[in-house]
């Protein structure tokens, strides 16, 4: 009876290590395929359309080279301002919540645009330690298969701006008539400031504290030196 109880465990270990090895095999072949090719959707957009069938989701891909210099650096300004030297996690900005938090302040955000790429791309919103984990193991992996550039613009093509609108392509030709490429330095700070909430904060209506925090955004566009930092990804 022992006998096969031991039994019974080593099957059932040899079955979890298959399935571990399984998923580790199949989810870096997946991050490192996307190092060239284009995402066609995203598990955010696939959640979008299964709670809300009848909304017409807007996503355009852009390439690199036909995103506007001013889009790139103001996601950069309002998101993650260490993204071009860190390798995934923002370990002075998360210091800086944990004292918000022991202080009983408003916890500021601490995600980098590597981990909002790894939340866009698999994950489901919500702030358990599980979907955190994986979240940091997506994260590490991206930061090991792709370029800086390269996550800059899966997170330009990604990231929600509205309601159904996905993506700097499509924000742009929804909000100002225009392609990605034709932003101005104030359009792609309007973008930008609606980053933290794009369902409750607008573009096309935007709120004093919106408007506020575009021009946050454009005066540290400035500060970060323009296509100085675009140069060094």
């Amino acid at each position: 009876m022992a006998r096969a109880g031991r039994g019974f465990l080593r099957r059932c270990a040899r079955f979890f290590l298959w399935a571990i090895l399984t998923w580790l095999l199949a989810s870096g072949t997946l991050v490192l395929s996307l190092r060239w090719l284009n995402p066609p959707t995203t598990a955010f957009m696939l959640r979008e359309r299964s709670l809300a069938p009848d909304l017409r989701i807007r996503h355009e891909w852009v390439a690199w080279d036909a995103i506007s210099a001013h889009a790139k650096l103001a996601v950069i300004a309002a998101e993650d301002q260490r993204f071009p030297d860190h390798a995934g996690f923002d370990f002075a900005s998360i210091n800086d919540a944990l004292r918000d938090i022991e202080r009983g302040r408003r916890v500021r955000g601490a995600s980098t645009i590597s981990q909002q790429v790894a939340k866009n791309l698999f994950l489901w919103p919500g702030q358990s330690w599980v979907r955190k984990g994986v979240e940091a193991y997506f994260t590490v992996l991206i930061e090991l298969a792709w370029s800086k550039q390269r996550i800059l613009e899966v997170y330009l093509n990604v990231a929600e701006f509205g309601r159904g609108i996905y993506g700097v392509g499509a924000a742009s030709d929804a909000f100002f008539g225009k392609t990605a490429a034709q932003l101005t330095a104030s359009e792609a700070a309007l973008l930008a400031a609606v980053l933290p909430s794009p369902k409750r904060m607008r573009v096309d209506a935007p709120s004093p504290y919106v408007r506020s925090r575009q021009q946050w955004i454009l005066q540290q566009m400035h500060a970060l030196g323009g296509r100085k930092v675009l140069d060094g990804l």
